[in-house]
């Protein structure tokens, strides 16, 4: 079966690719697919990211484990894409880069038959170009904690400064 994908790019102007994929493909090979339609060098670091409905972050599916003694952490090319991607669970989270943390939206549109003669991956659309910069993110502006930072001097305090 074929994938039918729309990758947007996190930012205010619309900037998206719509690809067609084989559900049987890896991670990896989409990562690869999704950084030429968009024009990246493909040298980064990247990650995939499972989410629910309302895009919310969940498990991280990375491009190399970074860990000393391995881990735990789902790597692309040994995740096909059929295995994170449904029409049950339609959305991922895909971030390129992490110093610059281009951040995208994927969502798969439609399931449809293999057509003969063509090459997948396959760019079906392109809209947009991508920005030299990534887009600013907006954080809360006020932490939502309240610190008490009523606190006096530290002279207050039973602390003993040669402790060692």
């Amino acid at each position: 079966m074929i994938y039918k994908i729309r990758i947007i790019l996190d930012a205010e102007e619309d900037i998206f690719r719509d690809l067609e994929i084989e559900n049987s493909d890896s991670l990896e090979e989409f990562h690869n697919a999704l950084t030429q339609a968009f024009g990246f060098m493909g040298n980064e670091m990247a990650s995939f990211y499972t989410c629910d409905q309302e895009w919310n972050q969940d498990e991280e599916i990375a491009l190399f484990d970074m860990g000393e003694n391995g881990s735990d952490v789902r790597l692309m090319n040994e995740t096909v894409l059929e295995d994170v991607l449904s029409e049950k669970s339609p959305k991922m989270i895909y971030v390129y880069d992490f110093f610059n943390m281009w951040t995208f939206f994927v969502e798969l549109a439609d399931i449809v038959e293999k057509e003969d003669g063509r090459t997948y991956p396959n760019v079906l659309f392109s809209f947009g170009e991508l920005p030299d910069s990534p887009p600013e993110k907006k954080f809360e502006s006020k932490p939502s904690i309240d610190f008490d930072d009523s606190f006096g001097s530290y002279d207050d305090l039973d602390f003993d400064e040669n402790w060692n």
